[in-house]
């Protein structure tokens, strides 16, 4: 029996990581903590709660004296590190958040496991700390070229660069203490559950309410798109049988131009919902906006070592996933509409308790 400890679960990888590890035939127990800021959503977990494997716990990874009960009283040899503030334009109007969640919490997550697995002589094994982190801590590249686990760090936004921080400090845990753990850094992620802030659900939500989309610069910046499912098997599968104190870098070998991405999202919506009522195609509600700040032009992801040393490469072709995407929100509207006017928060807080 695995007692794997999942944070930040009720957000979008986090859930859909839960959903499929749920799936599988092995002996596991998960223990999802999320603070539930304003992108966690239980409900992006229905139907769980009966499940005698699944325990949801409300809670802060910055609070050390509840991340050491939990590793004590679940037992937990696993850990799964989602839990971190991920939106490059809310760390641009507000960093100090991003430092205390990604660089903090992290070491508060560390410092439990250290105490937990190695305390007393423990060599911790068996034990896995696997934290998930993005490509955009190696910065920013050319025309030409892919990111690799030799790239060296090159962090352009305050999001980026507590990622990179949490990085060092998960690798450093390996190096001095010998905690066994991994790190994964993953592309553009992208599929269910997803919060309508970022671009794909953001775009999907507006062209459908006939609402402006916005574009930054000149659309053609360009990011190596992931379908999530693909990104929570490739977890799965460094989980089970990747090399302790390695990298591994999940890429979904699919780049696309920002407004490529925008104008086939306008064109699935064209094709599947009625019109705009001027009849316009939905291509013309796109608006170009002053670029953001630091907005780095390419990321692409070479995920050679994933695929040598462990055999995983996404199954899923992007305009495979985008339309099932597309399906997925179409057909959960009251979960967008939730979202959209903050319902979903107000439920939770009297549930759970506020923040």
């Amino acid at each position: 029996m695995k007692n794997i400890l999942v944070t930040g679960g009720c957000g979008f990888i986090g859930a859909n990581f839960i959903r499929l590890a749920l799936e599988s035939p092995d002996e596991i127990r998960l223990v999802n903590l999320d603070k539930l800021t304003y992108a966690g959503n239980p409900e992006n977990l229905s139907g769980l709660d009966a499940d005698p494997r699944y325990r949801f716990v409300r809670g802060d990874i910055c609070d050390r004296e509840l991340v050491q009960k939990l590793f004590a009283e679940e037992e937990i040899d696993t850990v799964v590190h989602f839990a971190a503030e991920s939106h490059v334009d809310r760390s641009i109007d507000g960093p100090g958040e991003f430092i205390r969640t990604n660089i903090n919490g992290t070491f508060s997550l560390l410092e439990a496991a250290r105490s937990a697995w190695l305390g007393d002589g423990g060599k911790g094994d068996g034990r896995r700390f696997l934290h998930v982190s993005t490509d955009e801590v190696y910065g920013s590249l050319g025309e030409t070229g892919y990111f690799s686990e030799t790239t060296p760090y090159d962090p352009r936004s305050p999001y980026s660069a507590s990622k990179a921080a949490s990085d060092h400090l998960v690798s450093a845990y390996g190096h001095t203490y010998g905690l066994p753990v991994l790190i994964t850094n993953c592309s553009n992620n992208y599929g269910p559950y997803q919060f309508p802030e970022k671009l794909i659900p953001l775009i999907i939500n507006n062209a459908l309410n006939g609402r402006e989309l916005p574009v930054y610069g000149d659309g053609r910046n360009i990011r190596d798109w992931l379908f999530v499912e693909d990104h929570c098997r490739a977890i799965l599968v460094v989980l089970d049988g990747g090399r302790c104190g390695e990298t591994y870098n999940i890429g979904g070998n699919s780049e696309k131009r920002n407004i490529e991405v925008v104008e086939t999202i306008c064109d699935i919506l064209d094709e599947k919902v009625a019109p705009l009522a001027s009849g316009e195609p939905r291509r013309s509600l796109v608006r170009f906006v002053k670029d953001r700040a630091g907005h780095d032009r390419r990321y692409a992801i070479d995920a050679g070592k994933i695929r040598r040393e462990l055999g995983w490469e996404p199954t899923v072709r992007f305009d495979e996933g985008l339309r099932s995407t597309v399906d997925w929100y179409l057909a959960n509207q009251p979960w967008c509409a939730a979202i959209l006017d903050g319902s979903y928060q107000a439920y939770y807080d009297r549930m759970y308790g506020d923040r």
